[in-house]
């Protein structure tokens, strides 16, 4: 009894606060009118997305078969056909550039990251970064002028090296943020167990970040597969299978680009096709990406 009358005096001089869910004060219905038009905005932002791959599959889908992952490209009033030199090229032109953008980039990274000065990291963040900005035409054309105008021919090696220029960027970017992300007191353990500078980068500073080195280069390696305009000029298109890195040679981009506008609808049909397998294979990157960086732990 004596307990019910001290819980009853300590109920009547502290009140448990009654909870109020009214959606009539101004600030809740200020919250729930900025919430619905945050919503209305994300759908606004991604329509045009969802029209554009929709637009494609629609259009590209009645084509996809076994032919069009075998066969060759045809020619103008030629039934058939497929994209399959298209196909390989693109993996020629983008390895070539993955391989000449990743070892340069991840060097400069480290270089930023690990050895480089205040004002002189500035610098090479503003280059890094005004290089980013830079039209993919004017890379191609820059690409022209050092490869193409110096080998007397179009070539798969042209392509790539264009392209590196545009990935290189991405990849000094990401790869920097990435190993500035590791713990200072990994490196110090290092240092402190005998280890030099060097090995400290090479065996435990940069398999730490490796997870989110691979994310950029993935985003990199996407951002290249799908450029047409440095293509143009330097690899410029072939019909035939690619026959060597130092000849012109066919990719998705540049098919998409030439058969787009020709009046022919096989072509045309050809194109809706590529353009599907290219968007899938950019997503198909993206989500990859996306994938390692959730597994990727400091």
């Amino acid at each position: 009894m004596a307990t019910n009358n001290i819980e009853d005096r300590y109920a009547e001089e502290f009140p448990t606060p009654k909870m109020e869910h009214s959606y009539t004060t101004p600030r809740t219905a200020i919250g729930l009118a900025l919430t619905v038009l945050a919503f209305l905005l994300l759908g606004v932002a991604l329509l045009p997305l969802f029209l554009v791959i929709g637009f494609v599959i629609v259009k590209g889908a009645n084509r996809l078969n076994f032919e069009l992952f075998t066969g060759s490209i045809p020619v103008a009033l030629q039934p058939g056909g497929g994209i399959a030199p298209a196909i390989v090229g693109t993996l020629i032109v983008v390895g070539i550039a993955t391989a000449i953008s990743i070892p340069f980039g991840v060097l400069a990274a480290v270089y930023l990251s690990e050895f480089s000065s205040g004002r002189i990291a500035r610098w090479i963040r503003f280059a890094t970064n005004v290089l980013s900005g830079v039209p993919s035409i004017i890379v191609g054309i820059f690409a022209y002028g050092v490869i193409v105008l110096t080998t007397n021919t179009y070539s798969a090696v042209a392509g790539g090296f264009a392209l590196a220029i545009l990935m290189l960027p991405i990849v000094v970017r990401t790869a920097d943020e990435s190993l500035q992300l590791v713990p200072q007191e990994i490196r110090w353990a290092s240092v402190g167990v005998g280890a030099s500078n060097f090995q400290t980068v090479l065996t435990v500073v940069l398999p730490a970040a490796m997870g989110a080195i691979a994310t950029g280069v993935t985003l990199a390696i996407a951002r290249a597969a799908g450029e047409t305009a440095p293509l143009i000029f330097t690899a410029l298109f072939s019909q035939y299978w690619p026959r060597g890195i130092w000849e012109p040679v066919p990719t998705l981009s540049v098919l998409i680009y030439n058969f787009a506008a020709v009046p022919y609808q096989n072509q045309q049909e050809i194109a809706w096709a590529a353009s599907l397998i290219l968007v899938l294979l950019i997503l198909l990157a993206s989500i990859l990406a996306r994938w390692v960086a959730s597994r990727s732990t400091y």
